[in-house]
């Protein structure tokens, strides 16, 4: 694979369907670590499931700097119910616009990143190695972030800066969100429909549940970049048949966090909140990041990006979270910058595209970023 147009070769990974769930990255992964190594990429694979594949790839310079990381994943969400009027495996063009499952989150970023590798290689003298960390399973609970987190400091190495390709539209933002998943149970005891005087209704109780946490107190003050966290009941199930008093019920509960927020101490509030007749269950966290707007990298970032957006950028962060709040801490907490081509707005729509030209900024920005680290 010797692409090195970043439309087209986003266009060779569009094609490979990375949809999670199921979730089957290997054919892609490499497909990804074939061009790396034709690039002198060092690369790995690691398999957190039956084809459930990320690779971790290393550009060596002479070690007289720490590495600068890259980070993105692989996978991509459902294509959902709704009908595409583009091909979302194809990459179609319309004026400035391509589109597909993927070119947003985040496909064309990881086009970029493999570019910018490519780029680098070319350079002599590098006093750092680049490292690639390109994942699966991110989609549902940065499972391949986790995994490799988890395999020690042998397989990851060392980073003294982080960029992640998630969607921007090429702002370089320094925090994100976490996220805290739940499920509320409610119990009753069941009896035909005809007599519910004869039973207790564990609709109803999850229903109560409801509407207390629509005044939910989180007890923390809003973050000066990340805000406020937020709470969402996103699922509801209960009963079996309509003629009978249901005697379970339960929901599900999404909550975004921010840092200084703990799982565990909000779990003990919804326990609070939802009253002694239900019981919680924490399904799945993921913690928030953020990085000093003053340090220094931060900063020199923020003068490439001046040089390209015409302004200088204003610190900001995002809602979602990303396998960056788990690659940052395996690497012993360096700065991180989330920064990529795609749209936030367009990740996981139907008829998703991202536009070319901010394709094009992202991979002057990553040559650009990377120069700076690799070669001062």
């Amino acid at each position: 694979m010797t692409d090195t147009n970043p439309v087209s070769l986003t266009r060779s990974l569009l094609a490979f369907d990375t949809i999670n769930p199921p979730g089957d990255e290997r054919t892609c992964a490499h497909h990804v670590g074939g061009f790396l190594e034709e690039s002198g990429f060092l690369v790995d694979y690691h398999e957190f499931g039956t084809q459930r594949t990320s690779l971790v790839a290393r550009l060596v310079g002479s070690g007289a700097k720490p590495p600068i990381c890259f980070t993105g994943h692989l996978d991509t969400v459902p294509l959902g119910k709704m009908h595409w009027s583009m091909d979302p495996f194809a990459g179609e063009m319309d004026g400035n616009r391509f589109y597909g499952r993927g070119t947003s989150d985040m496909k064309a970023a990881i086009a970029g990143i493999l570019l910018m590798g490519r780029r680098l290689s070319e350079l002599k003298r590098r006093v750092a190695d680049i490292v690639l960390v390109l994942t699966a399973g991110e989609e549902t609970g940065c499972q391949g972030s986790r995994y490799l987190a988890g395999l020690g400091g042998e397989v990851l190495g060392e980073a003294g800066a982080i960029v992640v390709g998630e969607p921007t539209a090429n702002q370089p933002l320094i925090g994100h969100k976490g996220v805290a998943r739940y499920e509320i149970i409610t119990a009753g005891i069941t009896a035909h429909a005809s007599m519910p005087e004869q039973g207790d209704n564990a609709i109803h109780k999850v229903a109560e549940v409801v509407q207390r946490l629509q005044s939910f107190n989180f007890g923390v003050d809003p973050h000066d970049i990340l805000g406020a966290p937020t709470l969402n009941i996103g699922t509801i199930t209960g009963g079996i048949n309509i003629n009978s008093v249901p005697d379970q019920a339960r929901i599900g509960i999404d909550i975004r966090t921010i840092p200084g927020q703990d799982a565990h101490d909000i779990k003990d509030r919804l326990q609070k909140a939802a009253g002694a007749e239900a019981t919680v269950t924490l399904l799945q966290s993921e913690p928030s990041l953020i990085t000093d707007v003053g340090d220094e990298w931060v900063q020199d970032v923020y003068e490439v990006m001046t040089e390209r957006l015409g302004r200088r950028p204003s610190p900001g962060g995002v809602a979602y979270f990303t396998d960056g709040s788990n690659l940052k801490a395996a690497y012993g907490d360096p700065p991180t910058i989330i920064l990529g081509p795609g749209e936030s707005t367009q990740a996981h729509k139907t008829d998703e595209y991202c536009l070319v030209s901010n394709l094009e900024m992202s991979l002057e920005a990553y040559i650009e970023i990377a120069r700076r680290w690799c070669c001062a």
